[in-house]
């Protein structure tokens, strides 16, 4: 799994960064249930996957305080 690009997920819509976020939470558990149950095999899609998630939420809360300023 390759790491998202800040840069890439700030040239996207709002919208857009909710929907990933929602599939890549759900891809969390998907790991996770995997990792528990010994069928994950690349054990770094964990952290990779749980860094992505912060990126994106940083990047929405980031949007939702500016928006609070103007």
């Amino acid at each position: 799994m390759k790491p998202l690009n800040s840069k890439d997920l700030r040239n996207m819509g709002t919208d857009e960064l909710e929907k990933l976020n929602q599939e890549r939470r759900r891809q969390a558990f998907d790991l996770r249930f995997q990792h528990y149950t010994g069928q994950l095999h690349d054990s770094a899609a964990l952290r990779v996957n749980r860094r992505d998630i912060a990126r994106i939420e940083t990047i929405l809360r980031e949007r939702q305080l500016a928006s609070k300023e103007a």
